[in-house]
């Protein structure tokens, strides 16, 4: 297997991490940025960026890519703000957009030069569930659907180089994040539960191993998908 270098984004936690360890036991090697680098225990490279912040994460990224021959990057970094339609704080809304696409055209316009050159690349999008129809989550949904489209379109303009672009959408799954708006035992627990036909909450090690394939040479006539990972919940949603 060839060793690769994929950049991922959010490395320190949730899926980021299990992905971060799921690459680093295939053998390749993984740059991480996060808010917080002290974690010693971080399988690879882990960098400290507010990705929030424009200028400092061009600043970031241009000095990476001179120290590393990217292969791929994954776009994993997430910001949610819950709002119902009526009381969606504009703020908010905008801050949905810079801290969960601005990062990700800023990662795939740094990397994407030398994997041009070398012919060979893999962008892998983390989108979500919520995209088609989740109470409380305009800004949030607006975002991930975003992440679909920027998917289509650049897996169109990309497909002649070797380099394939693809999106993973996970249904509820337990991360932090989640567990920070639905707590064990919760209301808000039950109700994402009631979303996934298997009943359960997706884990971190299985979005990683998902988004591991796409990122494989094995993914390589793969292109402008969307991989919904959700325990069935996109096809067979109860009411939410």
């Amino acid at each position: 297997m060839t060793q690769r270098t994929f950049l991922i984004t959010g490395a320190s936690k949730g899926i980021g991490r299990a992905l971060s360890n799921r690459l680093a036991a295939d053998g390749h090697h993984v740059v991480g940025l996060a808010r917080g680098a002290d974690d010693p225990t971080f399988p690879g490279t882990l960098v400290a960026t507010d990705l929030s912040d424009r200028d400092a994460t061009d600043h970031t990224l241009a000095a990476l890519v001179e120290r590393y021959a990217f292969d791929g990057v994954v776009n994993n970094v997430g910001f949610v703000r819950l709002a119902r339609v009526g009381e969606i704080g504009l703020d908010d809304l905008e801050a949905s957009f810079r801290h969960n696409l601005t990062p990700a055209v800023q990662t795939v316009q740094a990397l994407l030069p030398r994997m041009r050159e070398r012919g060979w690349g893999r962008i892998v999008n983390l989108s979500s569930l919520v995209v088609l129809g989740v109470t409380n989550r305009t800004a949030y949904a607006a975002a991930k659907a975003a992440m679909m489209s920027f998917t289509r379109t650049w897996a169109l303009e990309l497909a002649q180089t070797g380099i394939t672009v693809n999106a993973v959408a996970p249904g509820p799954t337990e991360t932090e994040m989640l567990r920070q708006n639905a707590p064990v035992g919760s209301e808000a627990e039950r109700r994402f539960l009631s979303l996934v036909p298997m009943n359960r909450l997706g884990k971190t090690e299985e979005l990683a191993g998902a988004v591991a394939f796409m990122l494989s040479e094995d993914a390589g006539f793969i292109t402008g998908q969307t991989l919904f990972v959700d325990g069935g919940a996109s096809v067979g949603r109860a009411a939410f």
